[in-house]
């Protein structure tokens, strides 16, 4: 073990509330049945089986109110996997069940024996017929596909608002559909095609012409039955009219029994029946969408009515006119969404009863929108609207930062206002959907049904279609509480189907917590044909059991999660997972989401359990170590919660009081730091990369991996010692060299001007020359004491750095350029908290830009391009995505070359200052599906605008990345 390994126990939640009821048995504290876990290895490899207690756990939570820990969880990798997992699960009378991204709402995705990672191996997407069609693999987001979509003017049918997120086979599998698909534009109607692998092993592609002849020959028995189960349908004219019914509107309650109306071959049958089956049927491995139309014109508006019913009963006004989404928000969304970044802090003061609707209107061009707008304003003139706050305008508008605005508001609904449900509160998110003529009745009976019940819940939904979603908090841990909520489900489904004629499902699938009311909605013959249809594609009930069919009345109350407290920076966490895409070290280890949950299980168990011991010993590398620290999970969080901070402060409580003493001692001797590591980065590279590679090695494993970095072979020659020299009269911007590009100096056969030189070249050739104080050295931003948990030598670091810049900046009238996008917000923003209150007064002072903005706002209107190479790709780091100028870097780019790329999967590098050296690994895991894209094809320029992202995406490529400043220079040098 290293000399200075930290101990497990600094990682220990505080006062526990356990042991909850709901707790893992430590029987589990040593992971997977131990027959399991071998029979699986030997059948997969032991690369795709995970069994460690902390595995199992930080897999046992999703988006929903349930928790159910698996046996094992497996990574597929391909169907042959998944066949092999299927095949065996049968063998040994197993079940299984499929999870992706996770943001399932009704529990589906979770399963107590051998649960099947299908996001991690099954990511990408192919455009086919110009972007008519696309196949997309079950793994790749929503929004992920759609970016590639956009390019060619098309776009997915299903919209839902965890697009950023949630994943096909989930989108499919659920038939989820969003703020505009309704019936029509759902997956049910745009899938054209999709493979799938059913229980038996075998893998059916519906799109391939032999498809039918080579289903009926291996699953015989399954064709024949689905033929029959038609003809039954079909000889019954009542029950095939009440399915025709049921369609009309937004029902994803049970199984697609219109599959068997509308496919004439078991194949057809099979395709309709697949979607919305919930991974109860088999695993789709692949679909092909038909796309539709990206209509760019586009007008919105939040219109604020003064009750829900009033708001409901404007709908159908809007939809009439044409509008494609007709959004509402209730009061108590409106006001949680006070919580989402951007949304006007004056929403909290709104009456209880006030609700908008967000209505948005899309045309393929102007004169179709402004006849779209014409119709509105008629509709405007016969609505009564209020304006309770004073942000509130009630007007359309075109502006996209503004309805983007709207969207994050509505789009943040479950996360919003969930994070506002009482401390030790788990939620549940109802979906139904009514007559859209009948939707102001149906709200006023809500309303009266959750005071009968005494809850008040949060309301949204997709009116134009009759669909509300509301959210109801309550203590699973309380008897009297879960009680409660029973009976207002048996009241609210009562209601729903015998008041209304509506769907309990109208989105979200069936799941667990409405499958005991199927046959409330569908009645008892219809439901039986969904058991038969079931029982003909599993007849051993492998897949998902209790997930749609489940004939126990109180299946619903069964799993319901605690939701202990443990840090008030995460407690708001309702584990939607909308942080995951973002995370750059989903892929290796651990998530934001998963962090948080295996701290709350810590809480759940008693102090001390085997199961707690064992989550700390693997906690202190899978989640804090690994941790990038970027924190752009704050960013794709809808109420903010920044899982990485949570990390820093971690790292901080592992330090011993001598390890924080050395970083403070480093803070005030940087100057020295920073020349020594200037020589041994330049003494390295002079001896090439195998004698500093094994002595950093030795290092790592004799004091501690996370403290010593290791030699890459990507890693630079030094900067020069010396800057270069300006003046300060006449200067338009003082121009700080971050201390990376004062010990680092350019990629490994790159020629031309280091960094420093081309910057003050840049400005000079504009008319805005910079000046480069004598005394920078020996300073720094600060990152490298607060993004490593050193909180003393942050303080010491960020408070003489302030002074220091505000005496260069002359009290601030002069703006403070930064050569590192990641210094600048550290220097912009990151040292605040670390300031004393006299130095918090200075910095107040001070503008700090990033340089890309300098070169892009200031420098770039005043320069003659005068040579471009054909091509370049970008990477953006996520510093520039908190500051808010990522759309700079392009348009650098675009200055600098015919053709510009942001790869569709760019994200952190999680190179992280020097983490990509501390654990290569995360870089290599974080970048790899960017790296795919890049190394895809050849480029002329690879840039950024950050030294050590440049490096690790080097490390990631194998190709030099630079920063976008030196091209530009070698562009516009006369």
């Amino acid at each position: 073990m290293p000399l200075l390994e930290p101990k497990p126990d600094a990682l220990r939640p505080g006062a526990h509330r356990g042991p909850s009821p709901d707790r893992v048995p430590d029987l589990v504290a040593h992971g997977s049945p131990g027959r399991l876990r071998d029979e699986l290895i030997a059948l997969l490899g032991p690369g795709k089986v995970l069994w460690q207690v902390s595995d199992l756990v930080r897999y046992a939570s999703d988006a929903s109110p349930y928790r159910f820990v698996p046996r094992v969880v497996v990574l597929a990798e391909d169907t042959d996997d998944v066949s092999a997992i299927l095949s065996y699960a049968h063998d040994k009378g197993r079940e299984v069940v499929f999870r992706a991204a996770g943001t399932s709402l009704n529990g589906q995705a979770q399963g107590e024996d051998i649960l099947v990672d299908v996001r991690r191996h099954w990511a990408g997407i192919e455009v086919l017929d110009g972007g008519a069609r696309a196949r997309i693999r079950p793994g790749t987001t929503v929004a992920r596909a759609n970016a590639t979509l956009a390019r060619h003017g098309r776009v997915l049918g299903p919209d839902p608002a965890s697009a950023v997120a949630c994943t096909i086979g989930g989108v499919v599998a659920n038939n989820a559909s969003g703020m505009t698909a309704g019936t029509a534009r759902n997956s049910y109607r745009t899938v054209a095609s999709l493979t799938v692998v059913l229980p038996s092993g075998t893998v059916v592609d519906t799109g391939d012409p032999a498809a039918g002849e080579a289903l009926a020959r291996t699953e015989p028995r399954l064709c024949a039955e689905l033929l029959a189960i038609k003809a039954e349908i079909e000889a019954d004219p009542v029950l095939t009219a009440r399915i025709r019914a049921k369609y009309e509107l937004k029902n994803t309650n049970g199984y697609r029994l219109d599959a068997f109306l509308d496919g004439a071959t078991p194949v057809e049958i099979l395709r309709g029946l697949m979607v919305g089956s919930e991974g109860t049927f088999g695993f789709i491995s692949e679909v092909v969408f038909d796309t539709l139309p990206l209509d760019r014109e586009v007008a919105a508006a939040l219109l604020f009515f003064p009750s829900l019913p009033a708001a409901a009963a404007a709908v159908p006004r809007f939809t009439e006119a044409g509008a494609v989404a007709v959004e509402l928000m209730d009061g108590n969304t409106l006001r949680a969404s006070v919580r989402v970044d951007g949304v006007p802090a004056d929403w909290a003061r709104l009456p209880g009863p006030a609700t908008a609707l967000l209505v948005e209107f899309r045309a393929p061009d102007t004169a179709a929108l402004e006849a779209y707008e014409r119709a509105a304003a008629h509709v405007l003139d016969e609505v009564e609207l209020v304006a309770p706050v004073g942000s509130v305008t009630n007007t359309f508008t075109r502006d996209a930062g503004v309805i983007g605005g709207y969207w994050k508001a509505r789009k943040a609904f479950v996360a919003a206002a969930g994070g506002s449900r009482p401390p030790g509160t788990t939620l549940i998110t109802e979906d139904f959907a009514v007559p859209p003529s009948r939707l102001a009745e149906a709200c006023e009976a809500l309303l009266a049904l959750q005071a009968e019940h005494g809850f008040d819940a949060a309301v949204a939904g997709h009116a134009a279609h009759g669909n509300l979603h509301f959210l109801l908090a309550f203590d699973p841990a309380d008897p009297a509480d879960v009680d409660r909520y029973a009976a207002f489900m048996d009241d609210f489904c009562k209601l729903t189907v015998e008041e209304f004629d509506g769907s309990l499902k109208a989105e979200h699938a069936t799941g667990r917590n409405i499958a005991p009311f199927l046959e409330l909605e569908w009645g008892p013959k219809a439901t039986e044909l969904m058991w038969r249809t079931k029982r003909a594609f599993d007849p051993e009930g492998v897949l998902a059991p209790g997930v749609v069919l489940d004939r126990d009345p109180r299946a619903h109350l069964r799993g319901l999660k605690t939701v202990p407290r443990v840090e008030p920076i995460t407690d708001a966490c309702i584990e939607c997972g909308f942080c995951e895409p973002t995370c750059p070290s989903g892929d290796l280890t651990t998530t934001p989401r998963q962090r948080i949950v295996l701290r709350r299980e810590m809480m759940r168990q008693s102090p001390g359990s085997p199961v707690e011991d064992g989550l700390l010993a693997a906690y202190g590398y899978a989640a804090v170590d690994t941790c990038a620290g970027d924190s752009t999970c704050g960013l794709a969080c809808p109420v903010g919660i920044d899982t990485g901070a949570l990390m820093k402060r971690l790292r901080h409580a592992r330090h011993s009081a001598r390890e924080e003493r050395m970083a403070a001692l480093a803070a005030r001797r940087f100057a020295a730091v920073e020349s020594s590591a200037r020589l041994a980065v330049a003494t390295g590279r002079r001896l090439g990369d195998r004698l500093p590679a094994s002595v950093t090695g030795l290092l790592r494993k004799t004091v501690r991996p996370d403290l010593v970095p290791g030699w890459l072979p990507e890693i630079p020659g030094a900067a020069a010692a010396e800057l270069p020299a300006t003046e300060r009269a006449d200067a338009a911007a003082v121009y700080y060299p971050a201390c990376v590009n004062r010990i680092f100096g350019e990629p490994l056969g790159y020629d031309g001007p280091s960094l420093p030189e081309a910057v003050v070249a840049l400005s000079a050739r504009a008319g805005k020359p910079v000046w480069i104080p004598d005394d920078v050295a020996g300073t720094c931003c600060a990152t490298i004491w607060h993004s490593k948990g050193y909180e003393e030598g942050a303080r010491v670091m960020a408070e003489r750095v302030v002074e220091a810049a505000w005496g260069w900046t002359a009290g601030g009238r002069l703006p403070l350029v930064v050569d590192a996008s990641s210094c600048a917000l550290g220097l912009g923003r990151e040292v605040v908290p670390y300031l004393s209150a006299h130095h918090r007064e200075l910095h107040a002072e001070l503008t700090v830009l990033d340089s890309v903005v300098w070169a892009a706002d200031e420098l770039l209107p005043h320069l003659t391009v005068r040579r471009k190479v054909v091509s370049a790709v970008v990477h953006p780091t996520c510093a520039m995505r908190h500051l808010g100028d990522e759309d700079r870097l392009p348009a650098l780019a675009a200055a600098c070359a015919e053709e510009v790329l942001v790869p569709d999967d760019a994200g952190c590098c999680a190179f992280a200052g020097d983490r990509g050296m501390l654990h290569p690994e995360l870089t290599e895991s974080a970048t790899a599906r960017e790296a795919a894209e890049v190394t895809a094809r050849a480029f002329d320029a690879y840039l950024s605008a950050n030294r050590m992202c440049e490096l690790g995406m080097h490390h990631a490529t194998g190709r030099p990345y630079h920063s976008v400043l030196l091209e530009l220079d070698r562009a516009t040098r006369d």
